[in-house]
Order: C-alpha cells, then structure tokens, then sequence
C-alpha cells in the first residue's frame, strides 16, 4: 500500500493553486469533471509520482461546504492510499462496520471513500487501478489526474513523504487506522505513525479547536531552503521550517 493523494479543501482553487505554484512549483495537470457528483470543482497537481488535489466546493449542501464550515476556512481534507486491488479492503472493512460512503467498479480504476466518522475524523479512500502490475512504480498510471499529468510534473518536488493527522487522541486514531489499514505502528521521534511501502500516516495532538482533519505534510524537495524563501517573499506564514499553505502545515524535506 503507498500514499498516493492528499486532497485540501478550499473557499477558491486559484490562490491555493497561485501558492503552491510559487512555493513548490506545482502545476496543475487535471481538472476532474467527475467530482462534479459531490458539489466540487477541483485541481490536481503532479508532487513526483503522488499528488496533491484541491478541491472546492460549489453548491451549500454538500458535505465539503460542511466541512469546509466546520473546520473554520481552508483545510486539510481527504488521505487517497493505492493497493493493488481494492475490492478486498472495501469488503475487510465493511464486514468490521466501517461505512462506505462512495464507491466506483470502473473499467481501469476502483475507489471506496469511507466515512469520516469511522476513521478518525478523516475522510479517507483506498483505491486500485485494475490490471496495473506496475502500480508500485513511483510513476504509474493514476487516473484521477488523468492521461497527460506527466507533462505537468514540478522540476522541484519530488514526492509525498508524509500526511500528519490531527486527533485529541492520538493514540486512538493511530490504532484505529491500524486497524483499518492492517498495519502496525511505529514511533516516529514524538510522533505515533504508520509506514506504507511508500509514503507514512502521523498521528498529532490538536493544533486546531476542531481537533480532527489533515494538519500537515511533507514534500520531499531538491532543496528545503529554497521554497522557504519563496514562502516568505509571497508573504505566507513561515515557522519551524514549513509554510502553512491551505490551512496546513506544508514542510520541504530534502532528498
């Protein structure tokens, strides 16, 4: 299993777009018309062989403006892992009660988005590109950023180490997650986590009043110095060697 996209939730795309393109390097490389189904608009943006999604709500009634209201503004929204097939995740996971709230059995690609309530307070998918015996290659195919995203790719990011998640209780969620993902967890300095194949979930105290959502990642960079400095001539907040971008905590990791 990798970590393979993280998705933020924002009142507008283009100004997280315009950021993470003057920070990062980003560039956007789809516009999904498919999440049109859930009320939103979005972006996907190339980081290495993961990707960063952002997404925007567009009509008051759907669970993103919920959620966008709950937790104050911009935020951390979705964690997207990949296996090779997702079909026995979902069916693990149903059995144990854990709520299914979207599902796809598409030709090529295979998700299921389960419920917040039922993962620590975060929304979280596992998905499958079917028939990919190559999907463990930092570069495989990956349809949610559909077929050209490989001629967007930033000269300067190269991959998603790290998603941090925020919990009043840590330890709870680390243990749940391990349960949903059936993995075990480590310790990681101060920090409880979980190591995929590529990528790793944290596990944080609350650095907000709502206390649940995705607070953090790290991008891993040529240089971490440079989209620093970026950072702060773009007049973005900038403490403890990261950029709070979105609502979250964005810190450049040298490779």
């Amino acid at each position: 299993m990798r970590l393979r996209q993280i998705a933020f939730i924002a009142k507008e795309l283009d100004p997280i777009a315009e950021q993470l393109n003057k920070v990062f390097a980003l560039n956007v490389g789809f516009r999904d018309p498919g999440v049109a189904y859930f009320g939103l608009n979005n972006i996907v943006m190339p980081v290495g062989g993961e990707f960063l999604e952002v997404v925007a709500p567009f009509r008051d009634d759907v669970s993103g403006a919920r959620y966008l209201a709950r937790r104050g503004g911009d935020a951390g929204y979705m964690v997207i892992l990949q296996d090779e097939d997702a079909l026995p995740h979902r069916e693990r996971l149903e059995k144990a009660g854990v709520r299914v709230i979207a599902t796809s059995r598409g030709d090529d690609y295979r998700y299921t988005h389960f419920h917040p309530a039922d993962c620590a307070g975060v929304l979280m998918s596992i998905d499958s590109v079917v028939g990919d015996a190559a999907w463990r290659e930092a570069k495989s195919d990956w349809p949610p950023a559909g077929k050209e995203w490989r001629d967007h790719e930033s000269a300067e990011a190269l991959g998603i180490a790290a998603v941090t998640i925020q919990s009043r209780d840590p330890l709870a969620a680390c243990e749940r997650w391990c349960e949903l993902l059936d993995r075990p967890a480590r310790t990681g300095g101060d920090t409880l986590e979980i190591a995929l194949e590529r990528g790793v979930i944290r596990f944080t105290a609350p650095v907000d009043n709502d206390g649940t959502g995705v607070v953090g990642l790290d991008i891993e960079v040529k240089d971490a110095a440079a989209p620093l400095e970026r950072a702060r001539a773009a007049g973005l907040p900038v403490a403890g060697g990261a950029v709070q971008i979105c609502g979250v905590v964005v810190r450049p990791v040298a490779v």
